[in-house]
């Protein structure tokens, strides 16, 4: 079958969690689409172990153009930042709020500390890069695109994702209020939710050393491993997806053909929400 061909030439996208995973799929089809990708991530270096150069640096590699801003999206101030980077470039046109994070907990097991961290890169970050982006747009008089990730479990319920499915249930409505409120600018808010992805996760230590390296493992926003889960029983096809399978769908809604398109959550999980 043949594959969408975009371009985003002269726009400039910000990726965060772009170094690894869902995000680094997504910041380089953008770079491969003609655009300028700004890379916001806590940390340069990729997690994959067939994966030796930093996202930027493949996206130019590959003919395109990048750059990278450290970054830790739980604080609304660095991710301000991000954006006031973009302006190098000519402001930002799309904005993927990608970054997340993953910790397994019963409700009676969750500290308040797991929590609070969870959401504050879950949430918080989203809703920093959503309004950072929206201002940046109306101050520049531009319209413009957010894709946030959001995930199947923003509304299936699954047993030890106390945390995890209420930040995600977080993210889609922010997505729908965001949508609603700035479509009368011409800024379309729209979220991919992924299925169970071919992605590695970390062990999640609440302490705050781990918790930037935590970020940075579960930047990706999938499920944690479905060996353990159980759960591939459910997926009609019968096998996870790759991240480069997802970064299709973040460009189809930050494209000129998903100009009607606002407020809406696009599973992209093989199926898995309908069995």
């Amino acid at each position: 079958m043949g594959q969408t061909r975009y371009d985003f030439t002269d726009e400039t996208v910000i990726v965060t969690g772009g170094t690894s995973g869902i995000g680094r799929a997504v910041a380089r089809r953008f770079g491969e689409a003609g655009a300028t990708v700004v890379v916001a991530d806590i940390r340069e270096e990729p997690k994959e172990r067939d994966e030796s150069a930093p996202t930027a640096e493949a996206i130019e590699d590959d003919g395109g153009r990048a750059t990278f801003v450290e970054t830790d999206v739980s604080s609304p101030p660095e991710v301000v930042s991000v954006v006031e980077a973009a302006r190098e470039f000519g402001g930002v046109d799309v904005m993927v709020n990608n970054a997340g994070i993953y910790r397994h907990a019963s409700l009676l097991e969750t500290d308040v500390d797991s929590f609070d961290q969870v959401f504050a890169i879950n949430v918080r970050g989203v809703f920093a890069g959503c309004r950072a982006a929206a201002r940046d747009m109306l101050e520049r008089g531009e319209p413009g695109s957010i894709v946030n990730t959001a995930s199947i479990s923003s509304e299936y319920a699954q047993v030890g994702h106390t945390m995890y499915d209420a930040s995600k249930g977080a993210v889609m409505m922010l997505t729908r209020v965001a949508a609603l409120e700035l479509a009368q600018y011409d800024i379309r808010v729209n979220a991919v939710a992924p299925g169970i992805i071919e992605t590695t996760f970390g062990s999640g230590n609440p302490d705050a050393e781990s918790r930037v390296d935590d970020q940075f493992i579960h930047e990706d926003a999938g499920l944690p491993d479905i060996g353990e889960q159980g759960q591939e029983a459910r997926i009609p096809m019968d096998r996870m997806a790759s991240p480069e399978e997802l970064a299709g769908s973040y460009l189809f809604l930050a494209a000129d053909d998903a100009s009607y398109i606002t407020g809406h959550l696009l599973y992209v999980d093989g199926g898995y929400q309908i069995v």
